[in-house]
């Protein structure tokens, strides 16, 4: 992840950096050069020069992985600032797929929770958001759409339970999401409170910071549903884990007047989602 998080604009990622950041996330020169023998080994990286003069070149954009999809992002910040309200709708999808198609049947699983979905009962799952045309269009790629039912409503009971937060509360994990969130809003408050106050970073640290803070917001939204608030303990920490994070993350961006060097492609993944 840390050579993949390192990759800039032009593609190359300098081994100077790679082993300096490294060194200041506490991994050894021998872990550094293990894994760029294995990354070169793979053929996801040339390597041009040796040691800490090399410059790696990514074979492909190898940087998408490291940070959640732009418009799931951009979409948590529109609900945190009130742009996406509910409209108290629950989408609910059914699907009874034959053992002979277990694949289709785990992917078409996976895809439901990757969209935020939560399982009421073995085949069903329930979301808030409005995903019936991309769980349609996925199912029908796996070739499974016959055996899956969609179903839209306001009324939605589980037992005795009905009302809409006592619900979210029962489906999802809002504690284990919340502490992630939390962890993220700590981490994000000590770096920002460097970056305002003092001592100024380093280059080093400042690629140091731009690395934590994406694996930090990575592990904290990947996975949340993305409740929107009208569903969420208040306060709920994630609103303000975000706003913390894009604080941090446009004092990093800001380009510094003796840095020449072309920006990480990290940036670019952010940059638009975080600007909502």
């Amino acid at each position: 992840m840390l050579v993949h998080a390192l990759v800039r604009e032009d593609g190359t990622v300098d081994a100077g950096e790679l082993y300096t950041v490294a060194g200041l996330l506490g991994m050894t020169d021998q872990q550094v050069r293990l894994c760029v023998k294995r990354l070169v080994g793979e053929g996801r990286f040339t390597q041009e020069g040796r040691g800490r003069k090399a410059v790696l070149r990514a074979v492909a954009d190898v940087t998408g992985a490291l940070a959640p999809d732009a418009a799931y992002v951009r979409h948590a910040y529109r609900q945190d600032a009130g742009l996406a309200p509910w409209d108290g709708t629950w989408h609910l999808f059914a699907f009874a797929v034959p053992e002979s198609r277990r694949a289709a049947r785990d992917a078409l699983r996976e895809h439901l929770l990757h969209l935020g979905a939560a399982p009421i009962q073995s085949g069903l799952y329930v979301t808030a958001h409005a995903v019936t045309e991309l769980v349609r269009a996925h199912a029908a790629h796996l070739g499974v759409l016959d055996s899956l039912s969609c179903l839209s409503s306001t009324d939605l009971r589980i037992g005795d339970t009905a009302e809409p937060r006592a619900l979210a509360a029962a489906l999802w994990p809002l504690d284990e999401i919340a502490d992630r969130h939390t962890r993220l809003a700590a981490f994000a408050e000590t770096r920002l409170a460097r970056l305002t106050r003092g001592p100024e970073p380093s280059d080093a640290e400042r690629l140091t910071f731009t690395v934590e803070l994406a694996a930090h917001f990575t592990t904290a939204m990947t996975p949340d549903p993305l409740l929107p608030p009208e569903l969420l303990p208040t306060p709920w920490p994630g609103s303000r884990a975000r706003r913390l994070t894009a604080e941090c993350w446009r004092r990093l961006r800001t380009p510094r007047p003796a840095d020449e060097a072309p920006a990480l492609r990290l940036f670019a993944l952010y940059a638009d989602a975080l600007d909502t």
